[in-house]
């Protein structure tokens, strides 16, 4: 592998600078999944704008998963959102 690796870091690093994100970990693992990362991104469409950009070289494949604080678990639990099943 060479230094890619440090090489691959450091270029998460730089795009997440381009949207005013961080990096907060980054691990190489083994299986389905070769690389899992905790970002720091200002807002929702920062960070679509940048798996969309890095999806966009189909060299990666960015899958994105959001994390929330037990704080914002009690903020959803307070909405009541209206939904009705389609065809009911």
């Amino acid at each position: 592998m060479r230094e890619d690796g440090t090489k691959r870091r450091e270029a998460l690093v730089d795009a997440l600078k381009s949207v005013g994100g961080s990096l907060e970990c980054f691990y190489y693992a083994f299986g389905d999944t070769d690389v899992l990362d905790v970002l720091d991104v200002p807002d929702d469409a920062s960070v679509a704008a940048l798996s969309l950009m890095i999806n966009g070289t189909g060299n990666v494949t960015v899958k994105l998963k959001p994390l929330m604080t037990p704080e914002d678990l009690d903020q959803a639990a307070k909405k009541r959102p209206s939904y009705r099943a389609p065809g009911q």
